[in-house]
């Protein structure tokens, strides 16, 4: 069998720009008024853009495609679906249309394979109750794979990550420890099921949840990690967060993987943007890596709490730091 991960230089959400190189490149390039109908652009980074269509309906917009992050077609798929449809989760919305983005190297890779990886993304869309028709390919040096999708939302109601407020508890729905759990992968081939599992599971329900607690800030937790995008949150929302470490969850394997060196290149480069921002001396250089960890179909990170998902910290006034990890 053809291991997938083998024909990528990176895997996953870990393949993405770095957040440093990426905020340079956008940087200016929107700098006059807001378009109108535009109620969520470039301005915060924020996970998907929204416009508002004047009649109590807002519009969700986003896409997201990456290299393989496993081997199996058909598990790759599924997770670069649920992937895909988590950014209009993270704003609130529910999806209501995707199409595929399907890149290929039909010199090396044959289609049989191609057609694994759509009919996995056709099996979370269906899940999600998402209609997934037609779409895009190309041929490419390395395969890619994602979707863009469509989704609606109350403008009243979003999910923003400048909408956070000082005193309000930070909850996280999935563990953390995907990204080195998926290098390990790649180097070794071993297979990971729990990672699996918590790559291909929506985040829909979390997004009902934190709407129904009144949320109002939230992101999803991808390549940039858990440090990355909290960073983010507190910067768009002009507020500060202390991080409890001993009460996020990570995944089983993942501390061992990181101690053994399977560590992708994208989570150094987390750690290395959010350095001058982040407190990080009263926890390990490994724990440290482990919170910046690239995650790839990663959880909701939100400004409240909802059932079943640990609370992890605190937003707190803005200060010298935007986190502080004890």
């Amino acid at each position: 069998m053809k291991r997938l991960t083998q024909y990528a230089q990176g895997g996953g959400c870990a393949c993405k720009i770095p957040p440093g190189e990426l905020e340079a490149v956008l940087a200016g390039l929107w700098d006059g008024p807001a378009e109108e109908g535009l109620v969520v652009g470039l301005d915060s980074g924020d996970d998907a853009a929204v416009v508002a269509l004047g009649d109590g309906t807002a519009v969700v917009s986003t896409a997201d495609f990456f290299t393989p992050v496993v081997d199996d077609p058909y598990d790759w798929g599924r997770i670069a679906a649920a992937n895909a449809l988590s950014d209009v989760y993270a704003m609130g919305g529910a999806p209501i249309l995707a199409i595929n983005l399907l890149s290929w190297p039909r010199d090396v890779l044959p289609y049989d394979l191609a057609r694994e990886v759509l009919r996995g993304g056709l099996a979370i869309a269906r899940e999600a109750g998402c209609p997934l028709a037609g779409g895009h390919s190309v041929n490419d040096p390395e395969p890619k794979y994602g979707l863009a999708v469509t989704g609606v939302a109350d403008p009243a109601r979003l999910l923003r990550n400048d909408a956070g407020r000082a005193g309000v508890p930070l909850s996280l729905t999935k563990p953390l420890g995907l990204g080195v759990l998926n290098n390990r992968h790649k180097a070794t081939g071993e297979v990971f099921p729990e990672a699996v599992a918590t790559m291909t599971a929506l985040n829909a329900k979390a997004s009902r949840d934190a709407l129904a607690a009144g949320a109002r800030c939230a992101t999803d937790v991808t390549g940039f990690g858990l440090l990355g995008h909290l960073h983010k949150l507190c910067r768009a929302s002009g507020v500060s967060a202390v991080l409890d470490a001993a009460a996020v969850p990570f995944l089983d394997g993942a501390a061992d993987s990181l101690r053994a060196g399977y560590v992708p290149g994208g989570s150094q480069r987390n750690l290395d943007w959010v350095a001058p921002h982040v407190d990080v001396s009263a926890v390990s250089a490994d724990l440290a890596l482990l919170l910046a960890d690239a995650q790839t179909s990663g959880g909701l990170l939100v400004a409240g709490e909802i059932p079943g998902a640990p609370v992890i910290g605190e937003l707190v006034p803005a200060g010298d730091h935007t986190i502080v990890v004890k």
